[in-house]
């Protein structure tokens, strides 16, 4: 009994004493010392404690400071432990983690189950959009050549940038003196400084670092630099230090702001902040565009779509900046979107975890557009891997340049990596539509065909014929409506209407049958048919008539409905007016609802199985406003004369 208790006892102590590490841990992680927590939460872990909250804060120490390949056996044991009323957030990241071991059909299955539950999520609609991305990514890769460089060290070195006069500044934090011994919280690392290295002559390795003189480097982290063209400027990363004090937003955590400082006698001096920056969100990663007018960085500011997002921002001068825009959701989501760099050429280069890659952080690139910038394309391997990519910088006259990354085989945490470029990037998502043109009925190939390629308002993008094999092709755009118009002598004419999607450098196979003509085909080839002119009485139709309080199409309908339809396969230029009437029983809004009905009805039946394209066709609809005989409200008519009135047109509008 006396052990029993003693165990018992025991017991409760373990636990008491496991809650008390718990809080101090979690007092760590929510400062972002996520290494301090993360002791402490592997030593519960060990000792056989489970909770979500423990998972999930474990997993989440590695994952946010970049050891994701750490973080799996966490994420897939609170997944499997506590699958109920889980945040979905922690299937992305579980996922992102299973790609940076290459388990790329585990990562796709979570993904998978986070677009279930997630739904409208860019990054889940992405991922669903572009289900080949790793065949998108083989395709983009091989573009570069890759150089290990002689400036790393045991430590971190990252975010290259050229100054314009010959030489790469970077982060580093490699160990100043034997004397430096502080080290910071939350990676447990010495703190960032900025440093310099002369370009050799073969453009690609550099001289041995030197750091930068004057007032950009402090006791707390400097990182991520731009110049200015003449070299004069330069906009920098810092803790949120001005003035020798160390601001904290309203939960006491110090962030990250831009400055900017002057060159001046071989120094930097005149250190200012950057006036949208606050205390209470963080600003970084500046890149300036190639004349100084505008500065793009990340930023989790308000209006910030994920962790982080890219922004730029108009230089006016004086030491003034416009508002700050959020580039939007073609480029930022809800992960994190970081290192912006804007080429010479304005093509825009960043970090995202948001968009779909191989793991990690990789590396994209967006060209210029009227409206801001396209889609993002990964840029593939090898400068992206299943590690963290990121800070990448190009000289696009040498086609050198620069970028970090923690995968393997570096020499410290975060190396410099220099690349050669060796070929142009895919930057257009290019689709084809191709096929054969066949008989339906011998499946002999036929050559000579007539093809049009129209767009989604009827106009011609391009004509071609089949070839001698019967094949034909179109290079068309990505998420794009056309149609395809088929004609050969002797055959019924077609057309199809085909939505692209945006899978890159996709071909569509569509392969044609085409139907022998026969005598019925003939419609219209000795009548004359004028815009405004009603069919149904030039192809001598019978009425088309609805029953009372009734808008389905009857048997008797879809024969004369056919009628329509053949005209409108044979000359795939025509386009009309359906046009339809009621009686005048009822009153004038209930009879212009049936009426609307009745059009719909109509125009439905002749796309869906006619096959017709949806846009050679528009409706109008009258209610009662025209009938064709007395019989208005109150004048007392046969069934059979309000019938005349219940009646569809179509009408020769092209």
């Amino acid at each position: 009994m006396v052990l029993n208790l003693f165990i018992l006892f025991s017991s409760i102590l373990n636990a008491q004493d496991q809650e008390k590490q718990l809080a101090k841990a979690d007092q760590s992680f929510q400062a972002f010392a996520y290494i301090d927590a993360r002791a402490i939460y592997l030593d519960v872990a060990r000792q056989g404690y489970s909770s979500k909250n423990l998972f999930q804060k474990l997993a989440d120490s590695f994952y946010l400071t970049g050891e994701l390949e750490d973080s799996v056996e966490w994420y897939e044991k609170l997944i499997k432990t506590y699958p109920e009323d889980l945040n979905p957030e922690y299937l992305f990241r579980y996922a992102q983690s299973l790609k940076s071991i290459e388990r790329y059909k585990d990562a796709d299955k979570i993904m998978d189950q986070f677009y279930d539950i997630t739904g409208n999520d860019i990054r889940a609609k992405s991922y669903i959009n572009k289900r080949n991305y790793l065949d998108f990514i083989e395709m983009q890769s091989g573009r570069y050549d890759l150089f290990k460089l002689n400036i790393n060290s045991k430590n971190s070195e990252y975010a290259p940038s050229f100054d314009h006069n010959n030489h790469i500044v970077f982060a580093s934090s490699r160990s100043k003196t034997n004397k430096d011994s502080k080290l910071h919280g939350w990676t447990k690392m010495p703190f960032l400084d900025v440093f310099s290295s002369k370009i050799n002559d073969d453009q690609i390795t550099l001289e041995e670092p030197v750091k930068l003189k004057g007032k950009i480097n402090t006791k707390f982290h400097e990182s991520s630099t731009s110049f200015s063209r003449d070299g004069k400027t330069v906009y920098f990363s810092r803790n949120n230090y001005s003035n020798n004090k160390l601001g904290t937003s309203k939960q006491g955590v110090v962030l990250l702001k831009i400055y900017k400082a002057d060159l001046k006698d071989g120094k930097w001096v005149n250190v200012e902040e950057l006036s949208f920056c606050s205390d209470d969100y963080s600003t970084s990663h500046p890149s300036l565009n190639a004349d100084g007018t505008k500065l793009y960085f990340a930023s989790d500011m308000p209006a910030t779509l994920g962790k982080s997002d890219l922004f730029v921002v108009d230089v006016l001068g004086g030491g003034k900046f416009g508002e700050p825009k959020n580039l939007g959701d073609k480029i930022n989501t809800e992960g994190r979107e970081t290192f912006p760099y804007i080429s010479d050429s304005n093509r825009l280069y960043f970090a995202s975890d948001g968009h779909v890659g191989l793991g990690g952080l990789d590396i994209f690139v967006a060209v210029p557009e009227e409206s801001g910038f396209s889609a993002a394309f990964n840029v593939g391997k090898p400068v992206n891997s299943s590690k963290d990519d990121f800070s990448f910088v190009l000289n696009e006259e040498t086609k050198i340049g620069y970028f970090a990354s923690n995968r393997k085989g570096g020499k410290g945490n975060d190396d410099i990596y220099s690349f050669k470029q060796t070929e142009e990037l895919i930057t257009s998502c290019q689709q084809y539509i191709e096929g054969t043109i066949y008989n339906s009925e011998t499946n002999d190939s036929l050559p000579e065909a007539d093809l049009k390629l129209l767009d989604a308002n009827g106009n011609i993008v391009t004509e071609t014929k089949s070839n001698s094999l019967g094949r034909y092709k179109f290079d068309v755009e990505c998420e794009t409506e056309y149609v395809v118009q088929t004609e050969l002598k002797g055959f019924q004419p077609k057309e199809i209407t085909y939505n692209t999607d945006d899978i890159f450098e996709f071909a569509h196979d569509l392969s044609i049958p085409l139907n022998a003509s026969d005598d019925g085909d003939k419609l219209l080839t000795s009548v004359a048919v004028n815009i405004g002119d009603d069919l149904s009485k030039t192809l001598q139709m019978e009425p088309i008539h609805f029953g009372l309080d009734d808008s389905s199409i009857s048997p008797e309908a879809e024969v004369e409905l056919q009628k329509i339809i053949s005209v409108m396969k044979k000359y795939p230029d025509l386009k009309i007016e359906v046009r339809s009437h009621t009686d005048s029983r009822s009153s004038y809004w209930y009879n212009k609802r049936l009426s609307v009905k009745r059009m719909r009805a109509t125009i439905k039946y002749i796309v869906v199985e006619g096959g017709i394209y949806w846009r050679r066709i528009r409706g109008k609809a009258y209610g009662e406003r025209r009938l064709i005989n007395k019989c208005k409200n109150d004048v007392p008519c046969t069934e059979e004369e309000h019938q005349e009135n219940r009646r569809s047109e179509f009408i020769v509008r092209k």
